[in-house]
């Protein structure tokens, strides 16, 4: 059974009468700002925790695939920040370069000819790559959430 004051609120919101709240709005316009038009997405093929390490979670071994790229991720924290050492393959080849984001600070690297990069010094929490290659779509990472 639904009460009363649930149902009035309900009515409210299907009539506008009751505004989104500005906190939401301003949320949404920051993940939208994120997107990067006409991206492929890499997904995630799993998390591997480090090899030879006893107690520990670091660092974090992350793969992303999609139609001819994989990226390989591993991400460190040392004092309270992130670093990211990473690989595309095949190598991209000449001209590209990588975006590593999260939600606030964007780093652009460029691709040395194996395909590494790294970036170091990013805030903890959401993180995402991007490679830009010319002439043709961006491929990007799904977020994922590192914590220390």
């Amino acid at each position: 059974m639904m009460d009363d004051e649930y149902f009035l609120a309900a009515i409210r919101l299907a009539t506008g009468q009751d505004p989104i709240p500005g906190h939401v709005s301003a949320a949404a316009r920051e993940a939208f700002a994120l997107r990067v038009p006409h991206a492929v997405t890499a997904l995630p093929t799993g998390y591997t925790p480090a090899r030879g390490v006893r107690g520990s979670e670091w660092p974090q071994l992350v793969r992303f695939v999609t139609d001819g790229l994989t990226f390989d991720l591993e991400v460190t924290i040392g004092d309270g920040l992130l670093d990211v050492a990473g690989q595309i393959c095949p190598p991209p080849g000449e001209g590209c370069h990588v975006d590593v984001r999260t939600p606030h600070l964007t780093l652009t690297r460029h691709l040395a000819p194996t395909g590494h990069f790294a970036a170091t010094g990013l805030p903890p929490g959401w993180l995402s790559v991007v490679c830009h290659r010319p002439g043709r779509a961006p491929i990007q990472t799904r977020w994922v959430r590192v914590r220390p």
